[in-house]
């Protein structure tokens, strides 16, 4: 179980105090899956970071399974069972798909068919992938996908997805969805995937609205999405003419 307990975090910006956070509470119990949506800039990625120790909050106090890991660094955090999955991913030079996978499993002997089972499910064929360096000759997409590849092959007990459709073609994405909904299905794994899709939304068990730093709205797909919509139409007279309209 993850629990958020009064999580602030605050930037200072000359003499201003910027508060990114303020007092975010939230509980996920295990197995779940649950979706940060809302508009740029309202504090979800800086959620995330902070769950997984990217970022110190300001006050509060994280805890995973019992224990309070808010003084804990990365590394520490994932030896716990947490991961975390870039918007942007880092490239590797020198290291190949296989390399990372390797690394990411702690199996030093994993086989070429466990390695095609994690690309596969990402929409990545082994036989075109396993031996390529993850450098600059990748695109975007395509290391995006690697990245939760490997996250997928280190089998964490927490994922964290900061918008993994982000540079993903369609039938990549349609894979991509297949996989959560497995992993979900199994309950093998807790997840918090920050999404502005609506297909990756309807997923989730529950909906989580981060804005101006506070949760606004939290609830089933069903519940949110017209709270979403909502918030969206809210101040613009021709959005709100055409939503009338229909």
């Amino acid at each position: 179980m993850l629990e958020l307990q009064h999580i602030s975090y605050t930037v200072q910006e000359g003499e201003t105090t910027l508060g990114i956070l303020k007092d975010v509470s939230l509980t996920i119990g295990d197995g779940r899956l649950v979706v940060f949506t809302g508009p740029n800039g309202g504090g979800k990625t800086t959620l995330a970071r902070i769950i997984m120790g990217l970022a110190q909050p300001t006050a509060g106090r994280i805890l995973w399974n019992g224990q309070d890991v808010t003084d804990l660094g990365i590394t520490e955090r994932s030896r716990l069972g947490i991961s975390y999955g870039f918007q942007q991913p880092p490239r590797f030079k020198g290291l190949t798909v296989r390399d990372l996978l390797t690394i990411s499993s702690g199996d030093d002997h994993l086989s070429k068919d466990q390695c095609c089972q994690y690309l596969t499910r990402v929409g990545l064929c082994a036989n075109d992938y396993l031996d390529r360096e993850v450098d600059v000759s990748l695109s975007g997409g395509e290391v995006k996908r690697i990245e939760i590849a490997t996250i997928l092959a280190r089998n964490s007990s927490l994922m964290i997805f900061d918008e993994p459709e982000a540079g993903i073609d369609l039938w990549s994405f349609a894979r991509l969805t297949e996989t959560f909904e497995q992993i979900h299905a199994r309950h093998s794994a807790t997840m918090v995937i920050i999404s502005h899709q609506e297909r990756i939304i309807s997923l989730a068990d529950e909906v989580v609205v981060v804005g101006d730093g506070t949760i606004r709205h939290r609830g089933t797909a069903r519940e949110v999405l017209p709270r979403i919509l909502a918030d969206t139409l809210g101040g613009c007279p021709v959005l709100e003419k055409e939503a009338m309209a229909q």
